[in-house]
């Protein structure tokens, strides 16, 4: 089992940054790939980003390139997404993710892939 905790959600006013993290703790000696995921109120779930373990690929969704960033740090386990530019639009609860053994039918993108979720972190964005 792996546990997931990200961090660093909060209040920000449109234009600022934020940066979270995410740490995985427990058995995480196989780790194949991280991503974030978010859901507005009302809306549904949907892909942000997301980063290979080995080699650091990443996959972002159209509308956060430029303006977010995933890295990693795989002595530590954690998972970093540091958001610039910040709009309303984003503001959601964004949860962390990870697929621990690569799999042929895998898309970074689909949540469904994915075998450990964390509990998420609250983003809002004022205007």
């Amino acid at each position: 089992q792996v546990q997931l905790v990200e961090s660093g959600g909060g209040l920000v006013q449109a234009g600022g940054s934020l940066r979270l993290s995410c740490a995985a703790s427990g058995r995480t000696s196989t780790m194949y790939s991280m991503g974030w995921f978010r859901q507005a109120p009302g809306k549904e779930r949907e892909f942000v980003v997301a980063i290979r373990l080995s080699g650091s690929t990443t996959y972002y969704q159209d509308s956060v390139k430029g303006r977010f960033a995933i890295s990693r740090d795989n002595a530590k386990n954690t998972v970093y997404l540091q958001m610039n530019s910040l709009k309303p639009e984003d503001t959601a609860v964004y949860y962390c993710a990870l697929k621990s053994r690569w799999t042929g039918a895998f898309r970074y993108d689909d949540g469904e892939g994915y075998d450990y979720w964390g509990q998420g972190t609250q983003v809002t964005v004022s205007s």
